[in-house]
């Protein structure tokens, strides 16, 4: 099960850094490639708005 990047992001790129198959690019709001999110959550708990959810 991939995560994914909800509206409530703020683009403060704090879950770039942690993830380790880099499956998040940048935009206005995140986004997670599904088919590389290897469902580690790192980006889950590294997010402070609470803004990355399991899909």
């Amino acid at each position: 099960m991939a995560y994914k990047i909800t509206e409530d992001c703020v683009a403060c790129g704090s879950c770039i850094g942690e993830c380790p198959v880099e499956a998040i690019s940048e935009g206005d709001i995140y986004v997670i490639d599904a088919d590389t999110c290897i469902s580690c959550g790192a980006c889950a708990e590294a997010c402070p708005t609470g803004a990355i959810l399991a899909d």
